[in-house]
């Protein structure tokens, strides 16, 4: 029986006959790994907004309660960052290749009205990830960095020698600043997922719909259909 696809309408879903249920496609995008990676980096963000919340201002002091106290708290923050920083590292060692700025990021940036309108008819075809998603990469990957350091400067426990009080408190400054505008990138980041509807199913499940793809990211989805497509025909010839 031949299967007919019906994409006008963003949700590319081999149909068969009419009374038959529809069925969909659904193409891989995360494997397991990449999946547990980012949310280990996830929940160590998380508890990091937490425990620095509760150390930043006294009207956040009762977040202390969460890790066992003030003291608990300014102990394990630290931690907290270097875990992240290494489980981000591995984040970035997987996917920086593919967040590489390129003319269809400009192109997409010059049409974000058409964007947010969700007219995506307009917008060019794109790889794995848009600009947007390409922002929060590398703006995660500076901000985490600058946290990092700064937080050496600060973490007095090991560090306290190795730097004098004025140079502590500009890398205070430094720290509380980047974390401020790396929580409102996760928030968007966040946002942009709910909003994006069919998104989070990548991240839960790995996979994402055919009309997904086609839809969003059209290039790379031309270029998993391909590479399907040669594998197949290859596997016939019996090589």
């Amino acid at each position: 029986m031949t299967v007919h696809t019906d994409i006008r309408d963003g949700d590319a879903r081999p149909l068969r006959e009419v009374h038959e249920a529809p069925e969909i496609l659904y193409v891989p995008r995360y494997t397991g790994l990449q999946r547990v990676n980012h949310w280990i980096t996830a929940i160590l963000f998380t508890l990091l907004t937490l425990s620095g919340l509760a150390m930043f201002t006294p009207y956040l002091f009762s977040l202390t309660g969460i890790f066992g106290g003030g003291q608990a708290t300014r102990a394990i923050h630290p931690w907290f960052g270097v875990a992240l920083a290494v489980s981000f590292a591995l984040l970035f060692l997987r996917f920086w290749k593919l967040n590489i700025p390129n003319k269809d990021d400009v192109a997409w940036s010059m049409k974000i009205g058409d964007v947010v309108t969700n007219r995506e008819d307009r917008l060019p075809e794109l790889g794995k990830y848009n600009a947007g998603q390409k922002g929060v990469f590398w703006g995660q990957t500076a901000l985490i960095g600058i946290m990092f350091v700064t937080g050496l400067v600060i973490w007095d426990q090991y560090f306290y020698q190795y730097t004098v009080i004025e140079t502590k408190r500009w890398a205070l400054l430094a720290h509380s600043l980047a974390a401020v505008v790396a929580i409102a990138i996760i928030v968007v980041h966040i946002y942009a997922g709910i909003w994006v509807r069919g998104t989070g199913r990548a991240m839960v499940r790995g996979t994402v719909t055919g009309g997904w793809a086609y839809r969003h990211h059209r290039k790379w989805f031309r270029q998993i259909a391909g590479g399907k497509r040669q594998r197949g025909s290859t596997d016939k010839r019996g090589h």
